[in-house]
Order: structure tokens, then sequence, then C-alpha cells
């Protein structure tokens, strides 16, 4: 990178699953491969940048919950584009789908007809917005990634990776301290598990922004600002 140029923030977005008991549920996370050049060996959950494609219309009813819909609506792009991608990409890199009774006829991308194939439809307005976190601005690669929650207990298909994230599975709570996992995703991790185990409903709460201020991430709630340290606990 350029001494001085700022690498402006790619659109991304990515989905955390949860499933089992709201007490101690269980999590899908995979690690990113070791030749990668953003966050090589280091586990996360499904994602990634929003492709040209994610703004066609997936053919299902795309009805998102009004909150979430107007918190991602300040944007560029239309918020569904978002929901198609976080949707796509857990399809790409673990072959689960998300069976949430929606309507409608598949789109053209594989995505979409793998849904039809399965005779099933996802619920866009079952997913809900948690947290919105950009890279910081002295890295090479930027992400300005929407994170959203789902109901793993809804996935249908074989659990397989395509390469992107290795060691993939189910993880309970209790595991997630000897994973090689970054500050962001601790925060979402913890955030997830609030929403989860309070059964607070899709739209209850906005959605939080993570931001990098010199060392230390800086949690953006409605009423103050919150700091977690680059470990993600609280500062």
């Amino acid at each position: 990178m350029t001494a001085g140029r700022v690498v402006r923030p790619v659109d991304a977005a990515g989905l955390i699953l949860l499933r089992g008991k709201r007490e101690a549920p269980e999590i899908l996370l995979g690690r990113r491969h070791s030749k990668t050049t953003f966050l090589p060996d280091i586990y996360v959950v499904p994602g990634g940048r929003v492709d040209p494609g994610d703004h066609l219309p997936s053919g299902f009813r795309e009805r998102l919950h009004p909150a979430v819909a107007k918190a991602l609506g300040s944007g560029r792009r239309p918020p569904v584009a978002f929901l198609r991608a976080a949707l796509r990409e857990l399809h790409e890199e673990t072959g689960l789908m998300l069976a949430g009774g929606g309507s409608g006829r598949p789109g053209e991308a594989d995505v979409w007809q793998a849904y039809g194939q399965a005779s099933s439809a996802p619920d866009f307005g079952a997913l809900d917005f948690v947290l919105r976190a950009i890279t910081p601005v002295g890295s090479h690669r930027r992400y300005n990634t929407r994170f959203f929650l789902g109901d793993g207990g809804t996935a249908v298909g074989a659990l397989q990776s395509n390469g992107e994230l290795l060691d993939l599975r189910w993880r309970k709570v209790a595991e997630l301290d000897r994973l090689n996992i970054v500050d962001v995703t601790w925060a979402l991790i913890r955030l997830a598990l609030a929403r989860w185990q309070a059964r607070v409903p899709v739209g209850g709460e906005p959605a939080k922004l993570l931001v990098y201020r010199k060392d230390s991430l800086v949690l953006r709630a409605p009423t103050k600002p919150r700091r977690l340290a680059r470990g993600g606990t609280r500062a």
C-alpha cells in the first residue's frame, strides 16, 4: 500500500449460526486457509464480499424485517444484497442452506437453484442484523462487513467445506477459548449469544458498530461507546 493512501473498505457480509440449547448453543466456525492473505489460520464465521450477482433477485420472497432493512438502507447497495451475500457465502463455504419456509421460484444463481432442488426457500425476515465491523485504516485489505444472526436449527444440507474454511464444524461455546479467534469475531459471538439467550426478536435491538481507534476496538452502542481491547475483552 502506498504511504499515506487509505484503502477503501469492500462491502462484505457474514452469518453467525447458533443452534441447540439457549444456555449452551453450538456455533458454526471454520479456520481460514494458511495461504490466504487475510486472516490466515483464523477461525471465522462463513462470509465474504458482496458480489455483483448479489444485486439480482433470489426469486424468493425477500421481505426483510423493517428494522433490519432500515439499518442497512443508508448505503449505496439495496439492503437485501447483504443478506443474499450472507446466504450465498454460507452455501458456498459450508454447503448449508437455511430453510425458513419462504416462497417463490429460485433465481439463476447456484445458491438459489440449490434451494429449489432441496424444495426449500430462505426466510430473509428471520435474519437479524447484529454487527457492522470495519477493518482498521492501516490494513492493506479492508472490509466493511455486516454480520447477521440466523437459527442454525433450520440449516439443511450436508456440511462440507469448499476449501476456504478448514476444520469446519459446530462447536460448543466452552471449546472456543482453544481456538485462534480475533477480537472482531469474539465481539460478534458475544453479541449474538446475548441475543440468542435472551430470545431477543429479530429487529428487537439495533446493530452495533465496531471500528478501530489506535490499539483498541470501539463498540458503538446506541447511547455511548463501549471499548473492547484487541483481545476482545472490555477495556
